[in-house]
């Protein structure tokens, strides 16, 4: 064995060669939070727009959830994309083009005569906030370890913050300008962008490694597969909600087994495709992935029930659900603040076992309540899961594969991630069609548990190797080589 200590993260105090001064991170960190903000707003004003939306269009309430998962999907489906995408352009220019598409998706949406296009203009929408999501953590993962621990810990406040807040948002637009006006605020990423403007320097830089080439053509036919998948599974889970005809159901899950296996001969067939086998094959990478994405979806269930069962509570619309949520919200800013703290005491699984923990026991404590306050409470424990295991998760990225692939790790992490995003409030939705609402977040519970499953086995197998010496090893990660245990963060 090459190694004797496993790889740590590099801290602000270790003799690694700093590229940034003290500040840069949290610099850095609020001019890119700054910029998520619209797009995360766009998950959270919708759901206490739905009732409203659903009156509005004559559709029922379980379809409307498609104005969700239609945002999440198409989200998942452009990060990888704008992972390989970043292998030739720099990350500035696929925000450009990422905020271009999420502001004219918006627009349509906000326009729609019909919850088709409505939908059509969230899937444009969504495809947008997936490019520029990737786009900004790719110009974050630039830092070194403890910078970019402080600058990913600040967006994903600023980015639960935003979804979480987006009640508050969504409820007060509702009222006063109508549902229309909800679903085009993301439109503000336009001037936002603007604003971002003096920072453009920093946005061209990238922590993906050395620009060699390696990734050659973007794979069409792997990303179509992929994307048939991902479709294939969300639309399924919506069947029973919005009356999906049998013999269209077997059509669909026909196509996702067909995707399931054009994909896996794929990776078999072309290693440095659109999913290239050594990502996915690096350890902890996939692991990685499946916490992330149990974890969304734990959240963004819990975010498109609870402002209807507050408004059922309390008998009051969406504007006082959103004012009763704000608490709940405020929480990221401490999970935020805190996720670096717990990342000096305790491994990466560790970390990511408490917060989906966390997460579980909030979807529980939302499935088991009848008033608003417990609603609040566990929807703030989930807010807290996701804003810590989103900043834990990404920053540990680039040191789960070599430095050349750091880009497309980071576009596939966050498909999964945001692809759960999706599978939550779709798998709530089309389970209350069949079970009561309770039972169907009590469902939803399983999917954090099976993430703290794999975060717990893992912390029990993955213990830093004993040795004298403390100093992180950073030289490995530095030549572009894989962590030997990226999971093990420097204590």
């Amino acid at each position: 064995m090459e190694t004797t200590m496993p790889q740590t993260i590099p801290s602000g105090g270790a003799p690694a060669p700093e590229r940034t001064g003290a500040s840069d991170g949290r610099r850095l960190g609020l001019t890119l939070g700054m910029l998520v903000l619209p797009m995360y707003v766009a998950l959270g004003a919708p759901s206490v727009a739905l009732p409203v939306i659903g009156r509005a269009l004559g559709v029922p309430f379980g379809a409307t959830a498609w104005i969700l998962a239609a945002w999440s999907l198409t989200s998942a489906l452009a990060m990888p994309v704008a992972g390989r995408l970043l292998v030739r352009w720099s990350p500035y220019q696929v925000l450009v083009a990422g905020v271009a598409a999420l502001a004219a998706g918006s627009a349509l949406a906000g326009a729609g005569p019909t919850l088709s296009v409505v939908i059509v203009g969230r899937l444009i929408g969504g495809a947008g906030a997936g490019a520029t999501v990737i786009a900004v953590f790719a110009a974050a993962t630039v830092l070194p370890g403890r910078q970019r621990i402080r600058a990913l810990g600040i967006i994903a406040a600023a980015s639960a913050t935003a979804s979480g807040c987006g009640t508050l948002l969504g409820g007060a637009v509702t009222a006063w300008l109508g549902w229309r006006a909800v679903l085009a605020i993301p439109v503000l990423a336009l001037p936002l962008l603007l604003v971002a403007m003096p920072s453009r320097r920093a946005l061209t830089r990238s922590g993906g490694g050395e620009r060699n080439g390696s990734a050659g053509r973007l794979d069409i036919a792997g990303a179509a597969v992929l994307s048939v998948l991902a479709s294939s599974l969300i639309t399924l889970l919506q069947a029973h909600s919005v009356g999906l005809p049998a013999p269209v159901t077997l059509v669909v899950a026909a196509a996702g087994v067909l995707a399931a296996v054009g994909l896996w001969w794929r990776v078999r067939g072309k290693p440095d495709g659109f999913v290239p086998r050594r990502v996915i094959a690096s350890r902890g990478f996939l692991a990685s992935g499946l916490i992330g994405g149990t974890v969304f979806a734990g959240y963004y269930g819990v975010l498109f029930r609870a402002p209807s069962l507050i408004e059922q509570a309390t008998g009051g619309g969406p504007l006082e659900a959103g004012v009763l949520l704000v608490p709940a919200a405020a929480c990221s800013l401490l999970a935020g603040r805190l996720v670096g703290t717990l990342t000096d005491r305790f491994t990466g699984w560790q970390v990511s076992a408490g917060l989906a923990a966390l997460t579980v026991t909030g979807v529980l404590v939302v499935a088991i309540s009848t008033g608003p306050i417990p609603v609040v409470i566990g929807t703030a424990m989930t807010v807290c899961g996701f804003a810590g295991t989103q900043a834990v998760l990404v920053s540990l990225a680039s040191d789960l594969v070599a430095a050349d692939d750091r880009d497309t790790a980071q576009g596939l992490l966050n498909f999964m991630n945001v692809l759960g995003g999706g599978i939550g409030p779709a798998a709530v939705a089309g389970l209350s069609g069949i079970v009561p609402a309770p039972v169907a977040l009590a469902v939803l519970a399983a999917l954090p548990l099976a993430g703290l499953v794999v975060s717990l086995t893992l912390a029990l197998t993955r213990r830093p190797a004993p040795g004298p010496d403390p100093t992180p090893h950073v030289g490995a990660r530095d030549e572009g080589s894989p962590a030997s245990d990226p999971m093990t963060l420097d204590q």
